[in-house]
């Protein structure tokens, strides 16, 4: 992908990633977390501030930094990075709101085709896992790796 993404820390296993956004509010510290998930192979994305005070990440503040699509192309680069090193891996992602679920639906939009090559994308709608497709209203978002010259299944994850 050709977007502009910003510097990146990772730790060892490359399962949590830091960054900076840097905008008219300043310079605000942002954390990238794969959870490993009760579902074998199944990595939640958690996204948000780094608490400076604890370290932890929190997913409910609204920055409004003027950098989201900067932020989005950072959180994808990790992405490819982590499933560098995973490529088994799905991973699972949705928004702490309808809103942010929203924005994350409009990011994967704008570089669905720059993807699809190389990940199996699904929406979750009304409780099933269905391929991605653009301007539908989707709950949540599972992707992974796509595996060259093998037959694919559907995930099977139920709730």
């Amino acid at each position: 992908m050709n977007l502009t993404t910003y510097p990146i820390s990772a730790s060892e296993t490359l399962m949590t990633f830091e960054f900076i956004s840097t905008g008219p509010k300043g310079k605000i510290s942002k954390k990238i977390y794969f959870q490993p998930t009760h579902f074998e192979g199944v990595f939640n994305l958690a996204f948000g501030d780094k608490e400076d005070d604890t370290d932890d990440l929190n997913d409910e503040t609204v920055s409004n930094n003027g950098d989201k699509e900067k932020i989005l192309a950072t959180i994808a680069h990790t992405v490819l990075i982590f499933t560098n090193f995973h490529p088994d891996a799905w991973i699972y992602a949705t928004g702490s709101t309808k809103a942010r679920t929203r924005l994350y639906r409009m990011g994967l939009n704008k570089i669905l085709d720059e993807i699809a090559n190389d990940y199996e994308l699904f929406g979750e709608l009304e409780d099933q896992w269905i391929p991605f497709k653009k301007n539908t209203e989707f709950q949540g978002f599972l992707f992974r790796r796509k595996k060259k010259n093998s037959n694919f299944t559907q995930p099977s994850i139920a709730k």
